[in-house]
């Protein structure tokens, strides 16, 4: 079942800007959209907070904070934010829209990954989480579910809805916030969070990646708070026999319980897994996880075969360095590192290490850092010889890729052409093997351009029922968007009469289409008040309309057992089939009957108006300047029905 037909907002035009065209996720604060920018006609995906929750000025404070944190955040592994604003009761981020998966599928789907697809996701989260970090920015809620992997290979941190001033000391107040598997020891015993705890994530992350369990579990949160408080992250080749020490390594070094011998921060934890890499095998870095090859989930041929495309990022045009990071990475290469040096000489054999182990220290630390500044997001390969990396294909035309591909010893393989939302027509949106792979010189390299956005026709609906409408829509590559209805002498009652947009318009796939519903002719509701309940009945029904009876009564001016009120009101017009309600009376409210024989005629009928009654005067024809009540038609003290008439005599 699509329940994002029952969405409110599927559909509708938030802000005078935004289309909703689809539901993509809903969370404990927010729903997740993907929608058009009407303005830029551009796809994005808009996270709007749950109406209850905006009343609450904490949630929004934090909902607005999560704009400002990551607009300051241009990296290109971080889901940009685009814009901020409030419609109604609704308020809302304009966000990047990543067509693709989370790590959390991939991992659901495959369980554990090989080596080098780990650190090929590992390596672009800690660029955005270090930019992140140099930003003055933590996260807080690193886990699977917030790494998005798009269909283009491209890997980017998601949700910096939990992000705090790295120097601002914060505390949950008996509220953890963030998921108890990634929670870091100090998050849970005292609240407290810097850019050490994003590193302690990223390192239960890489442990989850390199096994497909998590290293602790437990029947209830407080059995895996405790394991956290009080147990080491196993090393990952205890689970997997024959990972490479060096990846125990970084999943010890990264989620040490004493967040003084972390490193400290994103940056740091990059430099040291470059470091790591560097010093593995091509056949350490692709080797296939056991349940892998018990389920057949590896491919000897496709080293990535575990992932979706690829999980680099190509590398942007280079930028100039600031001075004050390349004298840090140059000038005093170890004080980033001295938390943690004494781990990396502890433990494996010395033939094991790579020989010239300072100079590959320097490279990966200056790499960690052009990686955080967005020079180079992809993963960087250190070999020479008859190995030569695809070069950046992405987002330009097929003749340059063409072009790139020629220019680094490598052939054109296979065009193939897709639709695309986000990539603009004739440009690349992916390579196999993927930007940054590492190929033998003069392979081939498969592009895939794009075709654009892929557009369909709205169909003729009119006449058909909702559900063949919905039907036809879904068949078409469209989705069945508000439903409303109106009457029509044409249409028969429950047939669609038109859409919007009106059938023949092109619009994209997947898109939301207004329907409009026939509710038949109109049927004028007749005045059955004062009727019994037969003949109200026979006449509503008589009329095409149904009767239902309240089950409460009231008082009125009609008798016991006659009809009190209705709704639809008479004159009104309702649809064949519709319901009438009707009220039946009680009778007359009965009340007590003011004396007022003897006072002044203005003071007794406003004693008696103030009751409740309406009265008439009795002067006669002797008596028309009298001005004393001598009699009234219902003795003081007596009762009568509450707006009746009481008559007074003048004397």
């Amino acid at each position: 079942m699509d329940t994002t037909l029952q969405d409110p907002l599927v559909g509708q035009l938030l802000d005078g800007r935004y289309r909703v065209d689809a539901r993509i996720a809903v969370g404990g604060m927010a729903t997740v959209y993907r929608a058009l920018d009407t303005r830029l006609d551009r796809v994005l995906a808009l996270k709007v907070m749950h109406p209850a929750l905006a009343a609450d000025g904490s949630f929004v404070e934090r909902f607005i904070r999560e704009a400002k944190s990551v607009a300051r955040l241009a990296h290109p592994n971080v889901v940009q934010v685009f814009d901020q604003g409030t419609d109604g009761s609704y308020v809302y981020l304009a966000m990047e829209y990543v067509a693709g998966c989370t790590l959390r599928d991939v991992l659901r789907e495959r369980g554990a990954l090989q080596p080098r697809a780990a650190l090929d996701i590992l390596e672009p989260v800690l660029a955005a989480l270090g930019a992140a970090h140099r930003a003055g920015f933590v996260h807080r809620d690193m886990k699977p579910e917030n790494v998005l992997i798009g269909d283009d290979g491209r890997v980017k941190v998601a949700d910096f809805g939990l992000v705090r001033a790295v120097d601002t000391v914060t505390n949950t107040t008996g509220a953890v916030l963030g998921t108890v598997s990634y929670l870091a020891p100090e998050q849970i015993e005292h609240g407290t969070a810097d850019a050490r705890v994003d590193v302690y994530a990223c390192g239960i992350v890489l442990y989850e990646m390199l096994t497909g369990d998590k290293p602790h579990s437990g029947d209830s949160p407080a059995q895996v708070f405790y394991q956290h408080l009080h147990a080491d992250v196993p090393p990952p080749s205890a689970a997997v026999p024959g990972l490479a020490y060096q990846l125990d390594e970084l999943v010890t070094s990264a989620t040490a319980r004493n967040p003084a011998v972390r490193p400290h921060d994103a940056v740091a934890l990059l430099g040291q897994v470059l470091e790591a890499r560097a010093g593995l095998s091509a056949e350490q870095l692709d080797a296939v996880p056991p349940q892998a090859l018990a389920t057949g989930h590896h491919n000897a041929e496709d080293r990535t075969s575990v992932i979706p495309r690829s999980l680099s990022v190509p590398r942007p045009l280079p930028v100039n360095e600031p001075a004050e990071y390349a004298d840090a990475a140059v000038l005093n290469p170890t004080s980033r590192f001295e938390r943690t040096s004494q781990f990396a000489s502890e433990p494996g054999p010395p033939s094991r290490r790579a020989p010239g182990g300072s100079r590959r220290g320097m490279l990966a630390i200056v790499t960690a850092l052009l990686l955080v500044l967005g020079v180079g997001a992809g993963v960087w390969y250190i070999n020479s010889g008859q190995f030569t990396k695809v070069p950046a294909v992405l987002a330009v035309t097929e003749a340059e890729a063409k072009d790139r591909l020629a220019d680094a010893g490598l052939d054109t393989g296979q065009v193939e052409h897709a639709y695309s939302d986000t990539v603009e027509r004739g440009t690349v949106i992916s390579s196999d093997p993927d930007v940054g792979a590492k190929i033998r010189d003069n392979d081939s390299v498969n592009l895939t351009i794009s075709d654009g956005p892929e557009t369909v026709k709205v169909p003729d609906l009119q006449g058909s029922t909702l559900a063949k409408a919905k039907a036809a829509l879904e068949d078409g590559g469209l989705a069945a968007g508000l439903v409303t209805r109106e009457f029509s002498d044409d249409v028969p009652n429950g047939s669609v009469i038109g859409t919007d947009p009106e059938a023949g318009t092109e619009r994209h796939a997947g898109s939301a289409i207004a329907i409009t519903v026939s509710k038949g002719s109109p049927v004028e509701v007749a005045d059955v008040t004062g009727a019994s309940v037969e003949d109200a009945t026979a006449e509503l029904e008589e009329a095409g309309l149904k009767v239902k009876i309240a089950s409460a009564q009231v008082n009125s001016e009609f008798d016991k057992g006659l009809v009190a009120e209705q709704s639809p009101g008479a004159g009104n017009e309702a649809a064949e089939g519709d319901t009438v309600t009707l009220t039946i009376s009680k009778g007359p409210e009965m009340i007590e009957v003011p004396d007022v024989v003897g006072d002044s005629v203005d003071d007794a009928k406003q004693t008696l108006e103030d009751a409740g009654f309406q009265v008439d005067e009795d002067r006669g024809l002797l008596n028309l300047f009298g001005n004393t009540v001598k009699s009234q038609s219902v003795d003081g003290g007596d009762t009568a029905p509450k707006g009746s008439t009481i008559t007074i005599e003048i004397d």
